[in-house]
């Protein structure tokens, strides 16, 4: 009786552990070829891209708090 349930609860333990496991391997696969997929038809903004302006104003806002 003791052996039936312990073996009945590795048996639950294996199998709810390995559908997590199949789950998560899903998802990072997913999330892979999702992230090459949108980065394909849309680069990344970076600070690269920033106008002059742009970086004229935050220096000039960054200035203004930190006299503050």
């Amino acid at each position: 009786m003791q052996n039936e349930l312990i073996n009945e609860g590795l048996t639950l333990m294996l199998a709810g552990m390995g559908t997590v496991f199949v789950f998560l391997t899903v998802l990072v696969i997913a999330m892979t070829l999702m992230s090459r997929l949108v980065s394909r038809f849309q680069p990344a903004k970076g600070a690269a891209n920033a106008g002059d302006d742009e970086i004229a104003a935050i220096a000039a806002a960054i200035t203004e708090h930190r006299r503050q």
